[in-house]
């Protein structure tokens, strides 16, 4: 159990960073592509990333979490004798 947590730290973490770069970036470069003005950069394009790293900060909290629990509350099946 404890080999999941750290499977998630070291292999999930990072992948989710990285997906989130990018989609930033593919957005960045589709809102040039398109001709937004550089007023989006200061504007929609910061609230709309801070939601992107706010729900994969959700979301790896959350599976994190979840085997974190197991880990504190797994209880072994010995019978006392």
């Amino acid at each position: 159990m404890k080999t999941r947590i750290l499977i998630k730290m070291i292999l999930l973490l990072p992948l989710i960073i990285f997906i989130d770069y990018v989609l930033m970036v593919l957005l960045g470069c589709a809102s040039c592509i398109i001709g937004f003005e550089e007023s989006f950069f200061c504007g929609p394009f910061c609230f709309i990333g801070k939601g992107i790293l706010f729900l994969s900060a959700v979301l790896f909290i959350s599976l994190f979490l979840r085997d974190l629990r197991k880990l504190l509350t797994h209880k072994t099946n010995v019978e006392a004798s």
